[in-house]
């Protein structure tokens, strides 16, 4: 049986939603543009570099409410520990995505709120399934968020060198959590559920990309 959070533990976990959405994130390390130079851009390419970044920091939201919604019915302490400390970078990477967007003269997205609530609904009903297929869906959904931050890097204006190097490092912590998930035991997904993620995931990026 998954393992029925306590009061506190929900005080907490709301006040974690709280921050998420309404604080401004920073991060232990330093940011991974801190020492790129800024670059001349268009209007154009500020908005389009803006919209990706967007779609990044909507990803964030969306992995800070998956993964607590995952440790809120996780039944093994050690995956829920693994599942904190994952999240915990993610923190860092709405740090550095948030700041960049306003560099860029953007905003985060109106339909952020939107985002986390469902999110955070599928990590709950993931952990209820149990831990083996919590997993899978945690290495899934990293694929799937590190194969987005491989288009974006394709995506970006080439000389857009301080955006580039948030994605890349981003991109890198991805992947590293995907493979711990598959260290730790998870489960394959069917086709079908994998094929739904990617089509919830982009109506979620084409959205975030223009609001």
């Amino acid at each position: 049986m998954p393992r029925l959070p306590t009061l506190d533990t929900l005080i907490c976990e709301f006040d974690t939603a709280l921050r998420t959405l309404a604080a401004r994130a920073t991060s232990a390390r330093a940011h991974p543009d801190a020492h790129v130079e800024e670059t001349e851009l268009d209007d154009a390419q500020r908005r389009h570099a803006a919209g990706l970044m967007r779609v990044n920091h909507c990803g964030e939201i969306c992995a800070q409410a998956l993964y607590q919604g995952q440790a809120l019915t996780a039944r093994d302490p050690a995956m829920r520990d693994a599942l904190r400390r994952a999240a915990h970078e993610e923190v860092e990477h709405l740090a550095w995505t948030e700041r960049r967007i306003h560099e860029l003269g953007g905003h985060t997205s109106l339909f952020n709120p939107l985002w986390y609530a469902g999110s955070l609904a599928i990590g709950v009903t993931a952990g209820l399934v149990g831990d083996r297929w919590n997993l899978g869906f945690l290495a899934e959904t990293e694929r799937q968020v590190g194969a987005h931050l491989a288009g974006h890097l394709r995506q970006l204006p080439p000389q857009d060198a301080k955006s580039r190097a948030i994605v890349e490092q981003m991109h890198l912590d991805e992947t590293q959590h995907a493979e711990l998930a598959d260290q730790l035991g998870a489960a394959p997904l069917p086709v079908p559920v994998r094929t739904l993620m990617g089509a919830a995931s982009k109506v979620m990026t084409t959205l975030a990309y223009r609001f």
